[in-house]
């Protein structure tokens, strides 16, 4: 993987782990960090699924991987943050 490969899973990772984390009601006990990590795990199999069901690729925006994404980070960020919560 290139360096701007790696940039850009970052990027769109902080994107996608912050619209997942607005997605999840309530406050999260988990800092940037893993939510920036979430959202890269979210994206990389995100994409993946997206692919597995050939709907990654469309004419213009791609909401449907978009939606598999941010689903995906919201799924994590509430199993992270439950995981955290159960420790205290």
């Amino acid at each position: 993987m290139e360096i701007s490969g790696i940039i850009s899973a970052i990027v769109i990772g902080v994107i996608i782990g912050v619209l997942g984390r607005l997605v999840v009601p309530g406050r999260q006990r988990i800092g940037i960090l893993w939510t920036i990590a979430v959202g890269i795990v979210a994206a990389l199999i995100g994409s993946a699924i997206a692919n597995a069901f050939d709907v990654a690729d469309t004419d213009g925006v791609d909401w449907i991987e978009w939606l598999i994404q941010i689903g995906l980070a919201a799924l994590g960020v509430t199993a992270l943050d439950r995981s955290k919560a159960g420790r205290r």
